[in-house]
């Protein structure tokens, strides 16, 4: 019997734990999760009373933490990757475009400076006198 209720802190702490563990960032409130972990291991019965109370976020997304082989977690991984890479496209599509238009630009004063150079080197033709 002093077994048992003495177990039940251990098993309430090693839960806490893999809750705290397989929760994403966004799950998490209050603190972060590294000092989540060491409450639960400082204080196991407290610590792990005040995740589950306090720590834990409790919601009905769809975003669940899923095991090492299935297919979901790569998908989101693929998606999240996909998402990021459109990003950057397009601050690289943007950089590019300004490029392009700075060396325009940089062309246009080339091919006005030489024309002015030519204009004041040039006599002209003789006025009349």
């Amino acid at each position: 019997m002093y077994i048992l209720l003495s177990a039940i802190p251990v098993l309430v702490m090693v839960a806490s734990l893999a809750d705290i563990i397989t929760r994403g960032e966004h799950q998490v409130k209050n603190l972060t999760k590294t000092f989540w972990i060491i409450i639960v291991i400082l204080l196991p019965l407290v610590g792990s009373i005040l995740w589950w109370a306090v720590g834990r976020e409790y919601d009905t997304r769809t975003d669940q933490a899923v095991g090492f082989g299935d297919p979901r977690r790569t998908e989101a991984i693929e998606r999240r990757l996909a998402e990021r890479s459109m990003s950057s496209t397009e601050a690289e599509i943007a950089r590019l475009e300004a490029e392009i238009a700075h060396a325009e630009t940089e062309a246009r004063i080339r091919r006005l400076e030489a024309e002015f150079w030519a204009r004041s080197t040039d006599p002209g033709p003789a006025g009349p006198g």
